[in-house]
């Protein structure tokens, strides 16, 4: 059994995720934007009101990690957001919310867990194939892909420096995900449930050691360019 700290768990992959871990014996701590009554009655111990554009709110997370005890075996930051968006009609003031949440957010939130993360944890960064450089073949999107691209970058950097202190970290795309977040995406997709991405989530935590940190994996498995 291992303890496991999710960021932006209120609902949707990270509300999965969460009820994933805990179904298979796992202690799970669920950093929550809203009051976490989702949890209520789960075994999940839920810290209310984190907003990883805050640092005051992050701050009050690292003090009840500091407060329970013990330390995080594993890390997976889900909080992000998805605004659409198309050239021409561009908010700036959304680009850096979208900013500020899916790119700072995780940033913020595992430098303010880092002193409550275990010898030989693993983090994992949810961000998503639209912030591959090398695997934009569409264009659009201006915010999300810039959000998500710097949300890439994190997660190599925060490799770089924490699987020197035996830390493996990875970015991790959850597939297409029928969540409220996606709704309002023009097209045809073949969407996946968030219990399913949730599954492949884990999955790739699981897998995760030093030796395949500083990647990008898709929840399926594939590894996906930067």
């Amino acid at each position: 059994m291992a303890d496991y700290l999710i960021v932006g768990a209120d609902r949707g992959i990270g509300l999965a995720v969460c009820r994933q871990l805990a179904a298979r014996g796992e202690t799970v701590v669920a950093a929550c934007l809203g009051r976490g009554e989702a949890h209520d009655g789960s075994g999940v111990e839920a810290i209310p009101e984190i907003d990883v554009t805050s640092g005051a709110a992050v701050a009050r997370m690292a003090g009840a990690l500091a407060k329970r005890g013990g330390k995080i075996d594993c890390l997976i930051h889900v909080a992000g957001v998805l605004g659409l968006d198309a050239l021409g009609s561009l908010d700036f003031g959304d680009v850096r919310r979208q900013i500020e949440i899916n790119a700072i957010g995780p940033l913020r939130a595992v430098e303010a867990a880092l002193p409550h993360l275990a010898a030989g944890a693993k983090v994992g960064i949810v961000t998503s194939r639209v912030g591959s450089l090398a695997d934009n073949g569409t264009g659009g999107m201006y915010a999300y892909r810039v959000s998500k691209a710097g949300a890439n970058m994190v997660a190599l950097n925060l490799h770089h420096d924490l699987s020197k202190r035996g830390i493996a970290v990875a970015a991790l795309h959850p597939g297409m995900v029928a969540t409220d977040l996606t709704k309002d995406i023009p097209g045809d997709f073949d969407y996946i449930t968030p219990d399913e991405a949730a599954e492949g989530l884990i999955r790739r935590m699981d897998a995760l050691t030093l030796e395949t940190s500083g990647r990008f994996w898709h929840a399926n498995g594939e590894e996906l360019p930067w």
